[in-house]
This record gives structure tokens, sequence and C-alpha cells, in this order.
């Protein structure tokens, strides 16, 4: 049985950083596409960013529009975990934090797995 266990989330400044960690167990994890979603207080889920396999060692990221520049998704398979840099966090980056493995292109992703608990970031202004 698949497992998404997501950590690293807080609360922090406006203008501070934060790494987000996703272990995944049960799934060959080398090529797996895998993304980072989040929600907030009364919205519905978004995406985030997506960490595609193009080959070899090389994998392809995307992000939404209202993180790009500011965070960053990248994966170590060794210890089967994908993160999330966040940086320059904004109080509209407020939201519980997901990972999942994806499909979808462009700005275009959802999750295929059962989401786990997720890990609760919140900014102050």
């Amino acid at each position: 049985q698949v497992q998404l266990v997501e950590s690293g989330g807080g609360l922090v400044q406006a203008g501070g950083s934060l790494r987000l960690s996703c272990t995944v167990s049960g799934r060959t994890f080398r090529t797996s596409p895998m993304g980072w979603f989040r929600q907030a207080p009364g919205k519905g889920r978004e995406f985030v960013a997506a960490l595609t396999w193009r080959g070899g060692s090389t994998y392809d990221s995307y992000y939404a529009d209202s993180v790009k520049g500011r965070f960053t998704i990248s994966r170590d398979n060794a210890k089967n975990t994908v993160y999330l840099q966040l940086n320059s966090l904004k109080p509209d980056d407020t939201a519980v934090y997901y990972c999942n493995t994806v499909q979808g292109s462009g700005n275009s992703w959802y999750g295929i797995l059962d989401w786990g608990q997720g890990t609760q970031v919140t900014v102050s202004s």
C-alpha cells in the first residue's frame, strides 16, 4: 500500500523560508512524477509544483504562476523523498500542503493516489 507522509510545515513570518518533505513508501519512486498541492482555508486544493522524469537522471519541473521564482521542488531518490523549498513566503501561502504522485502537464496537474495528512504552513504578516 502506498503511503505519503508530509512534514516540515510550521509558523513563519512573511519573507521567511521553510522546506517541506514528503516520503513515499510502497511505490517505485525514481520514475514517478511527483507534485505538491495546497489547500487554504475555505478554498479548494490547488497545484503548486511538479517534477517529472524525462529519462536518465533528468527531471523537468513545473510551477504555478503564484509560486514561480519563490518555491523549488526537488527529490532525493535514495530517500524516496520529494522536497518543496519555500522562500519569500507571503500570508497568501498559508495552507495545508500535500504531495502526491501526479498526472498532467503544463499548469494542469492532479494527484492520483490517496492523499496524506498534509503539513500546515502558516505565514504571519
